[in-house]
């Protein structure tokens, strides 16, 4: 079979397929809705298959336009990136950055050193999506997710961005009320708030301290998926959390909070991970430094305060 389309049809077809519609399709392209129906016929024509389900109030695709779209994406983001390479230069990025990041660091960080990387470099456009899940990059079409914690996906790269331990605290009531642990093995003898980071287990902690490495498994009556959450519950005295050093800092700092078994950190450094065809992206490069150094010593860098 020759290959008799060309990239419009490709960028035709994902449009569709995107938006379930010719029209808002046409309407996102710049071009007519007339033109599109001819692209997505002469792509079926070629391939030999129909991409589309009509209906008068919907667009649905097919099993084999499901196959093509994927590949187009591939071919479409390929074509992007070699027009990057060859017309732009490493100090002037162009084109279309995805990422997604967790629910807080996304808010409190990592969407304003986004806002200070397109003042820097305005030809990008960035889309930037906080979910409280593991993303599959691939089949969701991201460039970069930025991840705490250990990387799971052996296909996937990943580089580290900054250092960031999860530390045990407490409100000072908690703990005139009910003392503190001296040893890890005491801690399932008290109330934990559990917190949940994506793809992370409730009640498996792993810590490090002066023996190593130690697993333990704690109970708690109240948990989350919001880190924000169980953070206010152990302001208001409801038991031990172990959270990000960098989200507690200011809670610290005023004395809100107060560091248990302060010899113990559970490493859940920050990373950036992308698939193997996004590695070697000019543009990733560039977001990739920038996150780093904005996250060290910028304006909305990790706080490392420690008690």
């Amino acid at each position: 079979m020759k290959n008799n389309w060309d990239l419009i049809d490709l960028k035709v077809l994902c449009a569709v397929a995107h938006r379930s519609s010719f029209t808002a399709a046409a309407s996102d392209l710049g071009i007519s809705v007339a033109y599109v129906t001819k692209r997505v016929a002469h792509l079926e024509q070629v391939l030999g298959t129909s991409m589309f389900l009509r209906t008068t109030r919907r667009v649905h695709i097919t099993a084999q336009g499901e196959i093509v779209y994927s590949w187009a994406r591939r071919v479409l983001d390929a074509a992007e990136e070699m027009d990057q390479e060859v017309v732009q230069s490493r100090l002037s990025p162009v084109g279309t950055l995805r990422l997604s990041t967790s629910l807080r660091l996304g808010r409190v960080h990592i969407s304003h050193i986004l806002a200070l990387l397109r003042r820097q470099y305005p030809q990008l456009d960035i889309w930037l999506e906080l979910v409280d899940r593991r993303v599959d990059l691939i089949a969701e079409g991201f460039d970069m997710d930025i991840r705490v914690g250990n990387i799971q996906e052996p296909h996937l790269i990943a580089q580290r961005i900054a250092a960031s331990p999860r530390i045990l605290c407490a409100s000072p009531s908690y703990i005139e009320e009910r003392g503190q642990p001296k040893t890890l093995a005491e801690l399932p003898l008290y109330d934990c708030l559990m917190f949940r980071d994506r793809g992370q287990s409730f009640d498996v902690l792993h810590m490090v301290g002066p023996n190593g490495q130690e697993t333990i498994k704690v109970t708690g009556s109240m948990g989350s998926n919001q880190g924000d959450v169980v953070r206010d519950w152990a302001v208001h005295g409801l038991g031990i959390t172990l959270l990000s050093r960098w989200d507690l800092a200011p809670l610290l700092r005023d004395g809100q909070l107060k560091r248990v078994l302060p010899q113990y950190e559970q490493p859940a450094d920050i990373f950036a991970v992308m698939p193997t065809r996004s590695s070697y992206s000019a543009k990733l490069q560039i977001c990739l430094e920038f996150l780093r150094q904005q996250l060290a010593s910028g304006p909305y860098a990790l706080d490392s305060y420690m008690d």
